[in-house]
């Protein structure tokens, strides 16, 4: 297929919205095609650089403390007997709700926004001359080239017997965050693993992946560092990933 018909189909695959053996086709090309590979992250770039500037006008803590402060004003000139005893309750109990679903609506958002971004890095990698920085299946040279790089540590897993390989790593950041991107190939598939520390501290389980765009993702917490599993094989080969990473040593 020549490069002009690849390169309509960029914008479907920087979405997420190519089939599977569209996606795998698109990508075998840019491992051959240096300017399709250079157009697909020159639009992963576009992308991100978009969904910063739009964060710049979100409500300020001065504008939210300002309401606030005229719907208090307002409640204290009508406030009643009648309305304390009626109203007040009622009122209280919906702004309860609201507060919920505002929190998890916030916190399903903001977890679909890392996700987004990662899946950009995953694209943008593949579609990289140069995935990795440090090259090499060991796993005993790949973790000691994080050390003085990133401000955490982390574990491989022996991949003898398994399906999996490990292809090498980098540094990588998200959110001005500096963490660890390690790339591994199952069959004809690349798969990421971002590392980054956490600052809640606390260990969680392996949430069920998850797919967004044409990827599946699962992440957790472990040792003071959370884990991103994602690629565009199948949640079994994703889970079976994530779990050799969770019992690493």
């Amino acid at each position: 297929m020549p490069c002009e018909s690849w390169r309509g189909k960029l914008e479907a695959y920087v979405d997420g919205e190519l089939s599977l053996p569209e996606t795998n086709a698109l990508i075998d090309h840019m491992r051959e095609c240096g300017a399709c590979a250079a157009a697909a992250l020159g639009k992963v770039q576009l992308k991100r650089s978009v969904a910063t500037t739009g964060k710049r006008y979100q409500p300020s803590a001065e504008f939210r403390a300002k309401i606030a402060k005229n719907l208090k004003t307002r409640s204290e000139r009508g406030s009643g007997l009648f309305w304390k005893i009626l109203v007040i309750p009622a009122v209280l109990t919906l702004i309860f709700v609201l507060g919920l679903n505002y929190y998890v609506g916030r916190e399903k958002a903001e977890r679909q926004r890392v996700y987004s971004e990662l899946a950009d890095l995953h694209v943008s990698t593949l579609a990289s001359a140069t995935p990795v920085d440090v090259v090499s299946t060991d796993r005993h040279t790949v973790k000691p080239w994080f050390e003085g790089k990133i401000p955490f540590t982390f574990n491989l897993p022996e991949l003898r017997g398994t399906e999996f390989a490990l292809l090498g790593g980098k540094v990588t950041y998200l959110g001005q965050v500096p963490g660890a991107h390690l790339i591994y190939r199952l069959r004809k598939h690349e798969i990421s693993v971002f590392i980054f520390p956490d600052s809640g501290g606390q260990t969680s389980a392996p949430s069920g992946p998850i797919q967004l765009r044409s990827f599946n993702f699962q992440d957790w917490t472990q040792n003071g560092v959370r884990y991103f599993v994602v690629g565009d094989v199948n949640p079994n080969d994703i889970e079976a990933l994530s779990n050799l990473l969770r019992n690493a040593k």
